[in-house]
């Protein structure tokens, strides 16, 4: 018997199991895309959303520099309850998971 029969059940093995996996949620991980237009929708007439430009509000932060003042990743509560603090004149808002993963997803992207 050659080696390749021999690994041919191994290779049937590893090929179902691939098959079979489901594939990781989006949602889950959030999606930049969707985050970005929530961004856009939502925060940019106070920050800038994208890689360059100044935020329209002087005292609101650029969302690319948050990630040097917090873990982006511990936004995700406050989304979620609603932001109260910030800049004096930023309004309380609330997100769904969904919009919560995908602004966080964005926000990780501006980070590289």
């Amino acid at each position: 018997m050659s080696k390749h029969v021999a690994r041919a059940p191994a290779v049937v093995l590893l090929l179902a199991l691939a098959v079979a996996a489901p594939e990781p949620s989006r949602a889950a991980d959030g999606d930049p895309a969707l985050g970005l237009t929530l961004a856009q929708e939502w925060c940019a007439k106070c920050h800038a959303t994208g890689r360059y430009g100044d935020s329209p509000l002087a005292i609101a932060p650029p969302f690319r520099e948050l990630h040097k003042r917090y873990d982006v990743e511990d936004l995700a509560e406050s989304l979620a309850e609603g932001i109260l603090v910030g800049h004096p004149t930023m309004p309380s808002f609330r997100f769904d998971p969904d919009q919560i993963d995908n602004l966080i997803a964005y926000l990780k992207s501006l980070e590289r």
